[in-house]
């Protein structure tokens, strides 16, 4: 894959997702663009993106970008039919959203780290570690557990089980 410095691989890319199509789509944080190869490296698809550290491909054939501005649902022609900013939902402070995940309902989840070793107003326990937002953007609920004895920290992703295809129903071309 293209990178912009392949020298450094720390800053290259965060999260990569394997399609049920058999493709690979890549949050290419240096390039500012989330990609999707086929098995031979060939780019298939793209879209731009600021930093963009989460994508998450939908079963409607979207694609959920999670970067520095926000998260959207990209369409393959590139029309954005759902969008997030933090300031969608300024009772709840975000510092970095991370990944996003569309749930069954048409919910989406949102998750958000916090680095603990920089501490300002907006980057200090109490923000949100992730929050479920309604298709109009209403909170459903918001997770901000930083006091014992449930201290969750910060976290750069979370997991949801039974949503979406399992580990062992996808594939990446040829290799289940």
């Amino acid at each position: 894959m293209q990178t912009k410095h392949p020298d450094s691989t720390h800053g290259q890319f965060r999260h990569a997702r394997l399609t049920e199509q058999g493709t690979l789509m890549v949050a290419h944080m240096d390039l500012n663009k989330v990609v999707e190869y086929d098995f031979d490296g060939k780019e298939l698809w793209s879209f731009p993106a600021v930093v963009p550290w989460g994508v998450t491909p939908l079963s409607n054939d979207n694609v959920l970008i999670t970067d520095r501005e926000g998260v959207r649902e990209v369409t393959r022609r590139g029309d954005i039919p759902w969008s997030f900013r933090p300031s969608d939902t300024p009772a709840y402070p975000f510092t970095s959203l991370q990944q996003a995940w569309r749930l069954p309902n048409g919910n989406t989840v949102i998750n958000n780290w916090i680095n603990e070793w920089t501490e300002t107003p907006t980057n200090e326990p109490g923000s949100v570690q992730a929050i479920e937002l309604t298709p109009t953007k209403q909170v459903v609920w918001v997770l901000q557990s930083w006091n014992p004895p449930a201290n969750l920290g910060p976290a750069t992703t979370i997991q949801f089980l039974g949503i979406g295809p399992a580990a062992e129903d996808v594939h990446f071309g040829p290799l289940h």
